[in-house]
């Protein structure tokens, strides 16, 4: 097949990943609300979930086919581009006020997340280690739930019924099983297309499957959380936006780490490089300073996660092998 062509089925298995991954969102999040699970919860643990599929889905995709720098440079690349890059941008259109002390309880437990999977990752992810990031991840959503609990005057709630109207009307709960099922089969089918089209424009090319996890795979796997943080900002929902991305990190660490080293079965991922580690747990604890330092992300503070990013990728790309 020539280049283009297979450019081509990449670039369609992005966009299956991107518009699955917001209808599973948006499906998921509605029958939630049907369910009467707690808007909190919802925007907490369902959306961060939902729009981490494509890095679970992609990432485990990539390391059953024995591609250990596609599958792990994809979950380092989202981690880092969604606290730098995409905080940056929405920023800096406008600033964040974060409100709710949801998304600023949720920083150090992403921090600390994303530290262990970085640790787990320096050394050489296993099914052992999956085992233990299965369990931490059963852990963190355990206290995401109990810390979910916030005052009457707390904005999360109603930022979350307002990003997942309208509800769906009595007896027509079907359309969202239907909207949720079809959003995975997309995320599904679309990893599948984007792993094999990066990996063969990876040989091509000469560049590493890791650089390419980083770069092209990162960003498109990372296009859910840009659309639900446009989505929510625009609606002045900025709490929302903030408990996505930090949930998403968190999730992406140790739900997309225990997929890696479960898929891995009895083959050990190769450790991964220590700048790499050291970036993506430096741009957490960047974020998490500046969310703590006003509860809010400035145009000027927007700018250095933006400049932060921008000195962080060239390193990626030269460490990798």
């Amino acid at each position: 097949m020539s280049t283009l062509f297979v450019a081509g089925l990449g670039i369609v298995g992005l966009v299956l990943l991107t518009v699955g991954a917001d209808q599973l969102v948006v499906g998921a999040g509605r029958l939630a609300m049907v369910l009467r699970v707690a808007p909190v919860i919802i925007g907490v643990v369902v959306i961060g979930l939902g729009t981490s599929a494509p890095e679970f889905v992609l990432s485990g995709t990539a390391a059953v086919q024995g591609n250990a720098g596609l599958a792990l440079g994809n979950l380092v690349g989202s981690n880092i581009l969604n606290v730098t890059l995409i905080l940056g941008v929405v920023a800096v259109v406008s600033p964040v006020l974060v409100r709710s002390s949801v998304p600023v309880r949720e920083a150090p437990l992403m921090v600390a997340g994303v530290a262990v999977f970085g640790a787990f990752a320096l050394v050489g992810l296993k099914f052992v280690a999956g085992v233990l990031l299965a369990a931490l991840s059963i852990g963190a959503l355990m206290l995401l739930v109990r810390l979910s609990r916030v005052p009457p005057d707390d904005p999360l709630p109603d930022d979350v019924a307002a990003f997942v109207e309208p509800p769906p009307r009595p007896g027509r709960w079907w359309v969202e099983v239907t909207r949720t099922g079809l959003g995975l089969a997309a995320t599904l089918g679309g990893a599948q297309l984007v792993v094999d089209n990066a990996s063969t424009l990876a040989h091509r090319w000469g560049v590493s499957d890791t650089v390419i996890g980083f770069t092209l795979v990162a960003g498109g796997t990372a296009l859910p959380e840009l659309m639900t943080s446009v989505q929510a900002q625009r609606r002045g929902e900025g709490d929302l936006m903030v408990g996505n991305l930090l949930g998403s990190n968190l999730f992406n660490s140790l739900i997309g780490g225990a997929v890696v080293g479960l898929a891995a079965g009895r083959e050990t991922i190769a450790p991964f490089g220590f700048a790499a580690v050291s970036a993506m747990v430096g741009a957490g604890v960047l974020a998490w300073l500046l969310l703590k330092r006003g509860n809010r992300i400035t145009r000027l503070e927007a700018c250095v996660l933006l400049c932060a990013y921008a000195l962080i990728l060239p390193l990626l790309i030269s460490a990798s092998p």
